[in-house]
């Protein structure tokens, strides 16, 4: 069979074109890794810009506070107030008697127990006292044994029956008064017969100050040394008029200190115009987690009982690229995570999507976080 040449020509274009466009997609199929290579990476470099590196220690010397989201809202009343120790808690010791100050047993800082001895008092009136309270115990026996002897004549129809009741009344009366002899003692101190008497401490507790010193006098009911139990605590809060109404004693608080610490408390006073002219309320809590120091001044929130949201300190919420993030902190570092705010005050932001509460952020110094993050990126710009 004869084959012309066009017809020859025409196969041969066809085969060569089949094999161009087979070996065009070879080289598209070797060609795809390297494309999906690329996108993985610019994914990671994408990661890599949305997390700030930094461990614990170098965020709290950073001065980066790591606070917790609580469950709460802007519309829940904030307060602020001072941690004070508790009344139950401070002891302002006076001296029971007068007299001279023989030996300071303790010092400011010191830890003590209920009953310990603080201060030594040598007292004039402190070994008259003790000395009255011995003759009056020698007066109170001496009557015991008169009226068993009448009462024992009695019985043997030796004395009269009214003489046997003029001995009880004395014995009685002679017994009253050693038991005031020896209240006066024990309210004296408890004085030797060498009038030395121990001042000592009501509670347990710590020293926190000393106004005697050896050598010196001290007066009767004149302050000597105070103590304390930093471990019992309140916290005394002003609260405004208008809150007064709302804030309930069994409600409870999130406290958050000065380096942005927690604690929950408890209300368990309100004092409605306790402040006179101005109308505002004293509210009192018992802190029943953490750890507060006496002195120390925090921030309240009391936690709202109708619908909540998750709440963040206002400076934790950053804007970064044009978008509200917070630093949410993660093993190594923090993470970027975009959240939509909601409303503010007293300090405190509502955040409406992008947490669910629990989570650990940048609270205090997030600010920082966000100048590391813009630093970061301006380096992979150069």
């Amino acid at each position: 069979m004869q084959i012309d040449r066009k017809t020859l020509f025409t196969g041969a274009g066809l085969v060569a074109a089949l094999a161009i466009g087979f070996g065009a997609a070879k080289l598209s199929d070797r060609a795809s890794p390297p494309a999906e290579a690329g996108e993985e990476a610019e994914a990671a470099e994408g990661a890599k810009a949305d997390f700030v590196k930094l461990t614990a220690e170098q965020a709290r010397n950073a001065g980066v506070a790591v606070v917790a989201v609580a469950q709460g809202g802007a519309a829940d009343i904030r307060l602020s107030g001072r941690v004070e120790p508790a009344p139950e808690a401070r002891a302002v010791i006076a001296a029971p008697v007068s007299g001279s100050v023989q030996r300071v047993l303790v010092s400011p800082g010191t830890q003590v127990s209920a009953g310990a001895a603080l201060v030594l008092i040598r007292s004039a009136d402190g070994a008259t006292v003790r000395a009255e309270a011995v003759a009056a115990n020698a007066d109170a026996e001496a009557a015991r044994a008169a009226l068993a002897r009448e009462e024992r004549l009695l019985n043997e129809g030796v004395v009269a029956r009214q003489d046997w009741e003029a001995a009880r009344a004395t014995s009685v009366r002679a017994t009253a008064q050693a038991a005031a002899a020896r209240a006066r003692v024990a309210a004296a101190g408890g004085p030797d017969a060498d009038g030395l008497t121990a001042v000592r401490s009501p509670i347990a507790g710590l020293v926190t100050s000393l106004q005697t010193a050896p050598g010196g006098f001290v007066s009767q009911g004149g302050p000597v040394a105070e103590v304390s139990n930093p471990a019992r605590v309140e916290v005394v809060f002003n609260a405004p008029p208008e809150a007064a109404a709302r804030v309930k004693a069994g409600a409870p608080l999130k406290i958050i200190s000065a380096d942005g610490s927690e604690a929950d408390a408890i209300i368990i006073g309100v004092a409605p115009m306790a402040m006179g002219s101005t109308g505002g309320a004293v509210v009192r809590a018992r802190p029943t987690g953490g750890r507060l120091t006496p002195g120390s001044a925090v921030s309240a929130s009391v936690v709202s009982t109708g619908e909540t949201l998750p709440t963040v300190p206002a400076e934790a919420v950053q804007t970064v690229g044009g978008r509200s993030v917070v630093f949410i902190a993660e093993g190594q570092g923090f993470r970027v995570s975009p959240v939509t705010p909601g409303r503010s005050g007293g300090g405190y932001t509502q955040i409406v999507t992008g947490l669910r509460g629990g989570e650990r952020v940048a609270g205090r110094g997030a600010f920082l976080l966000k100048a590391e993050l813009s630093k970061g990126e301006g380096g992979d710009e150069d």
